[in-house]
């Protein structure tokens, strides 16, 4: 059984890094590679982190993941996780991995499946039964482990995935798309999943398009496209690179926009749907240059009570959109 003390870890020592990767593929009905799905790729992702990698369909994500679990093998380029190369022997026992198409065998009962695939991760049968009967209860599996895979619906296999994902409580977990087929009440079930076991030092790293869950859930993002790595790092600075410094504004009242258009001080202004806002009218603007925060405050004021007044971040999904846009 590989255990965590097989890498010698220093502060400075990333769960994932990768360097170089470039990978083609060859096209159907060519001879020679025409498909470059990562080209000379470099990331690192620390210790300890909830990472969202995202991309659109076809960027290079999923090519990503599976070179970094040993399931293809780059053209060039070179992965470790924590620290050591990697290979099936050494680093698998540290990965749990849950790609986004389903890898579970039909016939086969809930608790054999997770069981064979802790055990091929090299885990310890009954520390595995402990673990495994945990998950079990807390997604409400409990009293189904008897059961055959082809008899649950597609969220209950999720959730069967998911355990099996998990089971040998390895240190690095990349999940794709974790959320697909869920409800709302399971999809909070798994979130809270994860968020306790980031606390526990484990590093996640989540593959998905539901841009809200990733901003709630992720203090790193890298963003692929077209093979290239397009943005990495911290969530917040990533944030603060991209404002506009446009202000959101809400108040009590509705506000006479041409008025607040004749002050002079304002650049741009439009009513903004905020899911947040529960009451109230809400507004984005612009100042023009050089004019003070201080200015819009008083010149909204004289019209009506001001219930909110905070600077504009861009949320994930603006950025993502700008970025595959460009």
């Amino acid at each position: 059984k590989h255990t965590p003390e097989m890498a010698e870890l220093n502060d400075n020592t990333p769960a994932i890094c990768a360097e170089g990767l470039t990978k083609n593929f060859v096209s159907a009905g060519e001879a020679s590679p025409t498909n470059r799905a990562l080209d000379n790729v470099s990331l690192s992702i620390p210790r300890g982190c909830i990472c969202g990698l995202l991309g659109p369909n076809g960027a290079g994500k999923t090519t990503l993941l599976r070179i970094i679990n040993n399931i293809l093998v780059a053209d060039a380029g070179t992965v470790s996780i924590l620290g050591l190369p990697v290979s099936m022997g050494t680093t698998s026992p540290l990965i749990g991995y849950m790609p986004e198409e389903r890898g579970l065998y039909d016939r086969m009962r809930i608790e054999e499946q997770i069981m064979y695939f802790g055990m091929l991760k090299g885990g310890d049968r009954r520390r595995l039964r402990e673990v495994m009967d945990e998950y079990l209860e807390l997604f409400n599996l409990s009293g189904d482990k008897r059961r055959r895979i082809k008899e649950l619906s597609k969220g209950n296999q999720q959730k069967v995935q998911i355990i099996a994902t998990l089971v040998h409580e390895p240190q690095v977990v990349m999940l794709d798309e974790p959320f697909s087929g869920f409800d709302p009440i399971n999809g909070e079930l798994l979130r809270q999943l994860i968020e306790r076991l980031n606390r526990k030092g484990t590093t996640i790293v989540l593959s998905s398009h539901n841009m809200e869950a990733v901003e709630r859930m992720c203090n790193r993002i890298a963003m692929i496209d077209h093979g290239h790595i397009m943005l990495d790092g911290d969530l917040t600075e990533i944030k603060e690179r991209y404002r506009d410094g446009s202000l959101i504004i809400s108040t009590r009242g509705e506000l006479h926009l041409p008025l607040l258009l004749d002050s002079g001080i304002i650049q741009s202004i439009d009513a903004w749907s905020d899911a947040h806002a529960q009451r109230g009218f809400t507004y984005r603007m612009t100042l023009k240059p050089d004019v003070p925060n201080s200015e819009l405050l008083r010149v909204v004021s004289m019209q009506g009570d001001i219930i909110r007044f905070e600077e504009h971040l861009p949320s994930l999904n603006e950025i993502f959109l700008g970025i595959t846009a460009r």
